[in-house]
């Protein structure tokens, strides 16, 4: 499956000079909203990455997945492996399990991302289900921002990784693309100015 050719065809590559919710400037943009808006793209993305995941022989009672963006691929991917699907949500900018969801003490957790940046995100998910008494079993996301290392490839992760080493990051392809300081940035030296299209504000 061509990933990348998918997001193209969707719309959801994009170009241009670009905030990414770390605060760094890029060239690019991945906006996995708008290849999660078809239905079909979704379903058909969902159940390639549960196919990585039941080969690799991890196995998971629940997705949970960091609100907003994480929901739909989360579902989706509950959906593909047959399992419940559960959410976080940051209340006064904190994460937290909301809506009357619970975990069992013992429950194997799957925290799922529609991209993968550094983690951050699926790393706070992760430690509200530990504290919750669940076993985060490891990671997915649709795609991978090159910082974490993706399961089954042999590229290290980078530094700026928040992954823990010891469990396993699915994802269907990596997107690696040149990130600046702002203060480092080439576009805005050449008086372009930077635009945020992503949902954290």
């Amino acid at each position: 499956m061509d990933i990348e050719k998918i997001y193209k065809e969707s719309n959801a590559l994009l170009s241009g000079h670009f905030i990414l919710s770390s605060g760094h400037h890029s060239r690019n943009y991945l906006q996995s909203a708008k290849v999660l808006e078809d239905p079909k793209k979704a379903q058909m993305l969902a159940e390639e990455l549960a196919k990585i995941i039941k080969e690799s022989g991890i196995k998971a009672e629940t997705i949970c997945a960091p609100a907003l963006g994480g929901i739909i691929a989360g579902y989706e991917l509950a959906r593909a492996l047959g399992i419940r699907s559960i959410f976080v949500e940051r209340k006064e900018g904190v994460m937290q399990l909301r809506r009357g969801f619970e975990v069992a003490k013992g429950e194997k957790v799957l925290v799922c991302e529609d991209i993968i940046t550094t983690g951050g995100s699926a790393l706070e998910a992760a430690d509200i289900m530990e504290e919750l008494g669940a076993e985060v079993v490891g990671f997915a996301g649709l795609a991978n921002r090159g910082f974490c290392k993706r399961y089954g490839t042999s590229k290290e992760a980078k530094p700026t990784c928040k992954l823990p080493k010891d469990k396993p990051f699915f994802s269907l392809a990596d997107f690696e693309f040149e990130i600046y300081k702002p203060e480092d940035c080439p576009m805005c030296k050449e008086g372009s100015k930077a635009v945020k299209p992503g949902s954290r504000t």
